[in-house]
Formats: structure tokens, sequence, C-alpha cells
């Protein structure tokens, strides 16, 4: 089997960790491993199949002879380096929002279109969709197929580990400080999170929308690859460590009961139905901590309009929503392209 000198951008950050973790677990076909991160993480060592890796500081001449390079540490830095990278030979699966509605950049969920995998012969670089987005897709891509999707509404109940490790801090400071009676300190977020929702994820845009609402509305038109969907969005950040809930309402072109969305959901490959209301069985984030399925419940029909349907989908937003999804694309990637 042919191996590949892999490095990790943003090696010690959640998504990082959990990417590492996730390549150790898959036997990803690693012949060497680059960890690379900012001057602040000199001296630090991560651990990778038995050994401590060093961690490097990422810089213009990181990229001579890596195959693969697998980006988490914040758009600034992709914006930068990924392109290097890609001029170096090196492959990027991009985790930030940097590339991801370049029209000649490929935003793949492995399971809904990893044909666009092939476009990445463009400029060398491949983006992973936002978590919210891809736990979505995931789940309404088989229903699509069926009878066409022409209207979403979501409203997204997001964990504070979407924000990164700064922000699962500060949810655990304040809450300790509000049980012993403190007043909590806020840093990450313009509001208290703990015991407490914020309809803000990201900066509001002219038209009254967050760019995490207009993240999912552009990138789930681009990975459908149908513009005609209508997409509308409310992101909200909950006080959840782990995984990504969100309420999906869906009016479709043809007639779909419930039933028939089960059974077709229980045949698609990423996805996991639970759904028992009689015995109070549904998705939770506690749940799906860990899982690389994405979850579904709750699912419907919407009384109050013809072809509507409800539904509720949860997933582990730094395993499937960021970690796993981009390791699956450097799966195909090295299979039937490499």
């Amino acid at each position: 089997m042919k191996t590949y000198h892999v490095a990790v951008v943003g090696a010690t950050g959640a998504v990082g960790n959990e990417m590492l973790k996730i390549l150790e677990e898959r036997n990803f076909p690693v012949r060497q491993l680059t960890l690379l991160a900012s001057q602040r993480s000199i001296g630090k060592k991560l651990q990778f199949r038995g050994q401590s890796v060093p961690i490097q500081v990422l810089n213009e001449d990181s990229f001579s002879d890596i195959d693969i390079g697998l980006f988490s540490a914040g758009g600034s830095v992709s914006e930068r380096f990924a392109p290097i990278a890609a001029d170096a030979g090196c492959v990027v699966i991009d985790n930030t929002s940097a590339f991801r509605m370049h029209p000649d950049v490929p935003l793949v969920v492995p399971e809904v279109n990893s044909e666009a995998i092939a476009m990445y012969k463009n400029k060398g670089i491949i983006s992973n969709p936002n978590c919210s987005t891809i736990q979505m897709v995931v789940t309404l891509k088989p229903i699509h197929d069926a009878v066409k999707i022409r209207r979403i509404v979501v409203s997204t109940y997001q964990a504070v580990s979407g924000t990164g490790k700064r922000a699962i801090e500060e949810l655990i400071e304040q809450t300790k400080a509000i049980l012993d009676d403190h007043e909590p300190k806020n840093s990450v977020y313009p509001h208290r999170i703990a015991f407490n929702c914020l309809p803000q994820i990201d900066v509001f845009l002219d038209n009254g929308y967050t760019k995490e609402e207009m993240k999912m509305v552009n990138e789930t038109k681009k990975i459908l690859n149908d513009s005609a969907v209508a997409v509308t969005a409310t992101t909200v950040r909950v006080p959840v460590f782990f995984g990504h809930s969100e309420s999906v309402n869906i009016v479709t072109e043809r007639k779909i009961t419930a039933e028939e969305v089960r059974n077709i959901l229980s045949r698609s490959p990423g996805v996991t139905v639970l759904d028992n209301p009689k015995e109070n069985e549904y998705p939770m984030p506690i749940n799906v901590s860990g899982k690389d399925d994405t979850y579904v419940g709750r699912i419907r029909e919407d009384e109050s309009i013809a072809n509507g349907i409800n539904m509720w989908i949860v997933s582990d937003n730094v395993r499937k929503g960021a970690a796993l999804n981009t390791i699956q694309i450097a799966e195909i990637l090295i299979r039937e392209y490499l």
C-alpha cells in the first residue's frame, strides 16, 4: 500500500487533536506525520501511534515534501498558507470558510458529493463545509434525490466546541462561577453562555443574518448543486460542550410521508435513524458524542403545509462536522485520485 506524508495544520486545537485520533483509528496510510502550529506551541508534543511527535512552527517552507495537508487553524492561516502548500504540490483539505464558495474549489461531504473531489486539480485545495451544514446535507440529500426539496428552514442549537477550546473552557468557568454564586466573566462570546442561549454565531451582516447563517444558505446550495433550493437559517449557540442539534423543516416538490423518509434515511450512508417517540427515543448531543454518524429523529409530517416534513438532526460537530469529514475526503482522494 502506498503511504503518504501528512501534515496537520492547527494540530493543537480541538479539531486537530480529533484528526490525529481518527487518522490512527482508521489506519490512514501515514508514512510520516508533521504537526504544524504557531510559535506558542513550540516545545509541545502530541501522541500518534504510540510515539511523541513534536510540534513544528508553520512557515512558508513547511510543505516542500508534504503530500496531504489537513488544515484547521483559522481562516486567515488558510488564506495565507493553503495556496503556498498547493503550489508546493501538497493537496490541501481545508476546514475553514476561506475557500468554500470559490467556484474552482470543491466543497465536499463524501456521502453527498464525493465526485466533486476531482476538482481539486484546479487549485490543489478541497474545502470542508461548515459543521452545521455537513450534518444537514448528509440527512437531506437522500430525500432531495427522491422527491426534490424546494425549501429548507433550519434552526440550529450549536455546541461551544464549534468555537474552539477557549469557548469550552469559558463555559466550564462560567458554570463554576454561577454555581459558586460568583459573577461569571465572558471574553469569547459577547454575552454569558452558561445557562443561556445566544442567537448569534459569528458577526451580523447587512441583511440581518449572521455569517454562520449565510454559510448554511450558500454552502447547502453549492453542495446539493441546486441553486433553486430556498434555504433560510437561524443559528443559536447553546451551553452544550459537543454536538450540534438542528430543527429542520423541508417542503418537497412531491409528497413524501414520514414513514417513507424513515425508510430512505435508514438506508443512507452516514445516517442513523433514532425515532421512537413512544419510548422517548430521539437524538441528543449526549448520544452522538464520539460517533461517526449523523442521527435523525422526530420525523413527522408538517400539518401546516402541503408536502412538508419536520425532523431533528444531531451530530458530533468536532468529529463528523470537521475532523472525520476531512479524513473521509482524504481517503477518497488517495483511493481514486492520487
